[in-house]
């Protein structure tokens, strides 16, 4: 691996997909070189229910990803759950700094760490603090400031206004645990409301007011931006798994064949499908029961009531928020859900803001990686471009640099075997009465009592051994020294 070369992998785990995403980083030059979506199981409103479902899943997503690129996969970064998500408000401020003193990206970063940590949870053992984003900053003289602004300016008081997301502690807790059944940590969770919006939206629509609608599989949720800034988050437990649900309740059909019907025939507004309502379905049973006829208009029909439903939830949040006016850039719908046909039209004609679909923006190369360039791949994306904010993530290392290591590490331990074995040879002068002492013959037990059994003690040294080169690996990643 080059000096300045490095790995970011992302997972995330969706209520209907769990998706595996790797870049390859060198220096300025990010390359997605790996992106693949597999069924989930296990997951639901995007959050771990199934550990052992999960882990199942994600280690055949690594294996294959390890296979495919020869590299060592040996941490990852990892989505949080988007709902149950609620937002509060904390303030953190910083007195007598002097006068004449620059307020600094430093003075910024103290001040959300310090809203994030000091904020009193209802129930330290039940809720975690996702994240904190600024909302506005006061020098004491003048308010209502924006971060860009606020930096570079002098003060002698300086106090931030922050939007804190509270979520549930035992969902991290859960991803922590699957990624340990994996055997790779994870290094950082992220909470992907910003994330995402950064993959999708323009500087223009977050700085004139957009509403991002994330449509997923197990919950559907409302990032608002105004002044460049996140102004308010709200999700919902509904997304595409209850639309499939729908379909396969009204049709008696199982969970994978209507979600393949979905995916491949659905579509909002059944009055303007034109020829395609004359369309109808047939699908064949492999049992004694009859073969089924559905048609495409009803198909819709059954769609469509259920994304009204989810839609007009998603409305009230945004006029529970206060921005309802301030949305000049319309709504941006992504997600898998957004590739439903005529969508966007009637999210228009049930809300009168101008909608479109939001795809990731082309940040990286990708060539060759199917699917990345979808809906459903922009929390991917967005994963991808939070860790790289993060310089010192390196999630992978060349399969031929683990190999060596390894190699490496049972030569160093078969040496420090053959020291101890030699450290362990008695002399000549005491080698005698060893032999003699373990010549004589046990005291008889006993009839009836059993020999107690010995078991060999495991050694760690060579796993720790390994663990220690690796973050040797990690250490002399940026020396500009070539390492052997």
């Amino acid at each position: 691996m080059g000096i300045s070369e490095k790995y970011i992998v992302a997972i995330d785990l969706g209520t209907s997909k769990t998706a595996l995403t790797v870049a390859k980083v060198s220096g300025e030059d990010v390359q997605i070189i790996y992106y693949k979506e597999v069924p989930s199981s296990g997951i639901r409103y995007s959050g771990v229910f199934n550990e052992s479902s999960v882990t199942g899943v994600l280690s055949q997503a690594i294996h294959e990803a390890e296979e495919e690129l020869g590299i060592k996969i040996t941490s990852a970064v990892v989505g949080m759950p988007k709902f149950p998500v609620v937002q509060q408000i904390n303030t953190a401020v910083m007195q007598e700094r002097g006068e004449d003193c620059d307020i600094t990206a430093e003075d910024i970063a103290y001040l959300k760490n310090f809203a994030e940590s000091s904020y009193p949870l209802a129930d330290p053992q039940k809720d975690a603090i996702y994240g904190a984003v600024a909302q506005s900053f006061s020098d004491g003289e003048n308010f209502q400031i924006i971060e860009s602004d606020i930096i570079g300016m002098t003060g002698d008081n300086l106090e931030g206004n922050f939007k804190i997301f509270i979520g549930n502690k035992r969902s991290l807790n859960k991803i922590d645990h699957v990624m340990n059944r994996v055997g790779i940590p994870a290094i950082r969770k992220y909470f992907t409301a910003d994330s995402t919006a950064k993959a999708v939206l323009s500087d223009s629509e977050m700085e004139n007011g957009v509403a991002l609608i994330d449509f997923g599989g197990g919950c559907t949720s409302v990032s608002i931006y105004h002044g460049s800034i996140m102004r308010h988050y709200a999700s919902i437990p509904f997304g595409g798994k209850n639309i499939s649900d729908d379909i396969k309740t009204e049709c008696q059909i199982s969970d994978i064949l209507a979600e393949n019907i979905k995916l491949g025939y659905g579509a909002c507004m059944p009055e303007k499908l034109q020829n395609l309502s004359e369309k109808i379905i047939h699908i064949r049973s492999n049992s004694a029961d009859p073969d089924k006829q559905l048609p495409v208009k009803y198909l819709s029909e059954i769609i469509t009531a259920r994304v009204e439903e989810i839609i007009m939830a998603i409305l009230y949040e945004i006029e529970q928020s206060g921005f309802a006016d301030m949305i000049r850039s319309g709504i941006v719908v992504t997600g898998g859900v957004a590739q439903t046909a005529n969508l966007g039209n009637y999210i228009y004609d049930i809300s009168g803001y101008k909608v479109r679909t939001g795809y990731p923006k082309g940040l990286f190369s990708c060539q060759g990686c199917d699917g990345i360039t979808d809906t459903s791949a922009t929390t991917s994306v967005g994963l991808i471009l939070a860790a790289l904010e993060d310089k010192g993530i390196n999630c992978a290392i060349n399969s031929e640099d683990f190999t060596n290591a390894t190699v490496t590490v049972e030569n160093s331990d078969k040496a420090a075997d053959q020291q101890d074995v030699e450290a362990e040879k008695p002399d000549e002068g005491v080698q005698q009465t060893l032999l003699e002492f373990e010549t004589v013959e046990p005291e008889p037990k006993p009839k009836g009592e059993s020999k107690p059994e010995t078991r060999a003690k495991p050694k760690m040294r060579w796993t720790q051994k390994v663990v220690n080169t690796l973050f040797n690996l990690y250490d002399n990643a940026n020396d500009e020294t070539p390492q052997a």
